[in-house]
């Protein structure tokens, strides 16, 4: 499968799959590795959506492409995707001393992501 063509429900698919298994070998990698992958599909949701509704919005950063948001996609939306980046950035830019992301938190993630993207769907 090429980058290009996965989808958010792909990279979420893969994410439960660390979230509810064990895998031989991911030792403490799973909740960075669990946390990147929910990300991806919140970023590949937007791409998604502004690719659809506003274009140029995709060229801008992530604070930006935030603050658009309630006006083209929604205020519930808007939620979602500010609540998930905000827990998402700080769980993808784990420190060495910092205590990796809990289960629970994951899940939280991705069931936010998991509803945006449905909101979002065109």
């Amino acid at each position: 499968m090429s980058a290009s063509s996965v989808t958010p429900e792909e990279l979420l698919d893969s994410a439960d799959q660390l979230l509810t298994s064990s895998f031989a070998g991911s030792g403490n990698v799973w909740p960075q590795a669990c946390a990147l992958l929910t990300r991806l599909a919140l970023e590949l949701t937007l791409d998604q959506h502004w690719a659809r509704n506003l274009p140029s919005a995709a060229e801008c950063g992530m604070r930006q492409q935030l603050l658009l948001l309630p006006s083209y996609g929604g205020p519930e939306a808007a939620l979602l995707a500010r609540e998930a980046w905000l827990g998402l950035a700080g769980a993808t830019h784990h420190h060495a001393y910092e205590l990796a992301p809990t289960a629970a938190e994951l899940r939280g993630w991705h069931t936010t992501v998991t509803r945006l993207t449905a909101l979002l769907a065109p």
